[in-house]
């Protein structure tokens, strides 16, 4: 089967690559989320990264590179979604299909 990364969650975007509010791709019953409005001028990052086996993975000693603990292949969506007055909108549009390339 294939597992959701725990340990990296989308985020907001601003003056900073990384800023609040984090944005979990994942659910679990107990969660604590964090209080925030989504109103126009919020900007976020949504990126799921899912692993063909376990959940799992380690930062390799470049500090950026995650490979998966049991060594099986993963993929990293990313999506940056702008809340506008007139509701969101998607900024990463693709032309064609994930395999024109």
């Amino acid at each position: 089967g294939v597992s959701l990364v725990e340990q990296f969650v989308g985020h907001g975007i601003g003056r900073s690559m990384h800023e609040a509010p984090q944005v979990p791709n994942y659910f679990r019953p107990n969660m604590k989320f964090e209080d925030f409005e989504i109103q126009p001028g919020l900007v976020l990052a949504i990126e799921p990264m899912v692993n063909a086996g376990k959940k799992g993975v380690r930062i390799l000693k470049d500090k950026w590179t995650a490979v998966t603990i049991d060594g099986k292949r993963s993929v990293h969506f990313e999506h940056t979604i702008a809340i506008g007055p007139d509701g969101p909108e998607l900024l990463t549009k693709g032309v064609g299909t994930p395999f024109d390339f």
